[in-house]
């Protein structure tokens, strides 16, 4: 570490041991002069460590009242993994309300870091790709996601205001099982004591949260995440379809997850294999049915269409068109 950025590390540690500082004693402890000790008490600023400066006889330099930070040592590919932590969540619009956030911090750490490290960085970034584009993210507050997480860590009801996709505003009594990330979105899922019921609710659409007296049990049976998914797949919506479809569940799953679609599974037989294929019912709910007919297509296993009629006819001409395209080639 060179010897400048060794002693800035020093005045942090000696500011941090509290009281006030005078830049005589500063200077005898770091053996430097007194402007030099001036001169790393702005790179601490420049790092937005509160230093104040005080004034008078017994004057010098102190940190805020209430500040701790010790200081912070990261290896190349530590720094490297935060950076691209910091991208990845932006991309994925894992953040809060509070968008330059993420922004604010990584300027923080790519202003110390070393120009050779800086430029991997930037090569990286230049070199990565992402198969999907950014949209805009409709994110939590701060505040609320960290709420609900404390609550569901002690097991405490909370109270929150939720504005649903009608625009109806109610207020709820939840106790939360977990804090799911899905999609570019944050959710919370557990029980709505109104209604007696399980619910997954929107954290963006949550105005505020207060943790309540009392405790819950949380239940036994799928986690969060299952929870979540499994009521992506059955919520309401224009067209509900079903099918059988002859394969395995593993074939089917990569196609039709479990966020998109239930799938019936039917007692196996004695010794019969998870890989042996069989048919399957296979249940969704989806606002267009435009994309089932590719998708179909794409798993390449026998299937029936029980409902709805509709999806019969786009199948049907899609299969056309396809038999078109081949004999003109």
């Amino acid at each position: 570490m060179p010897r400048p950025t060794g002693r800035v590390l020093t005045l942090l540690e000696l500011l941090q041991s509290g009281g006030t500082r005078t830049v005589a004693e500063l200077a005898d402890r770091l053996g430097v002069e007194g402007r030099t000790v001036r001169r790393y008490v702005d790179h601490l600023i420049d790092l937005d460590v509160p230093v104040e400066s005080v004034r008078g006889r017994y004057g010098g330099y102190r940190l805020a009242p209430g500040y701790r930070l010790p200081p912070l040592m990261l290896s190349d590919d530590e720094a490297l993994a935060v950076l691209l932590g910091l991208v990845a969540g932006r991309r994925a619009g894992l953040t809060t309300t509070e968008h330059t956030a993420s922004e604010t911090a990584s300027a923080k750490i790519r202003r110390v870091l070393p120009k050779h490290i800086a430029r991997r960085l930037d090569t990286l970034l230049e070199a990565l790709a992402f198969t999907d584009h950014p949209g805009e993210f409709d994110t939590p507050e701060a505040g609320v996601l960290l709420t609900i997480a404390d609550a569901v860590r002690h097991r405490r009801p909370v109270s929150i205001r939720y504005t649903d996709r009608e625009g109806r505003r109610s207020e709820r009594t939840l106790h939360a099982y977990g804090i799911v990330a899905h999609a570019g979105r944050w959710y919370v899922t557990g029980k709505d004591a109104r209604v007696g019921e399980d619910r997954t609710f929107r954290l963006d659409r949550v105005a505020d949260a207060r943790t309540l007296p009392g405790s819950f049990e949380a239940p036994v049976g799928p986690g969060p995440a299952q929870r979540v998914l499994s009521g992506f797949a059955t919520a309401e919506y224009r067209h509900e379809v079903t099918l059988r479809i002859h394969g395995t569940v593993e074939q089917i799953r990569a196609h039709l997850p479990a966020g998109v679609a239930s799938l019936e599974e039917h007692e196996r037989a004695a010794g019969e294999d998870l890989a042996t294929e069989r048919w399957l019912r296979v249940e969704l709910r989806a606002e267009r049915l435009d994309w089932l007919p590719l998708v179909l297509a794409s798993l390449d296993r026998p299937f029936v269409i029980e409902r709805p009629d509709e999806l019969r006819d786009l199948v049907i001409a899609l299969a056309d068109r396809l038999t078109s395209h081949a004999r003109r080639a």
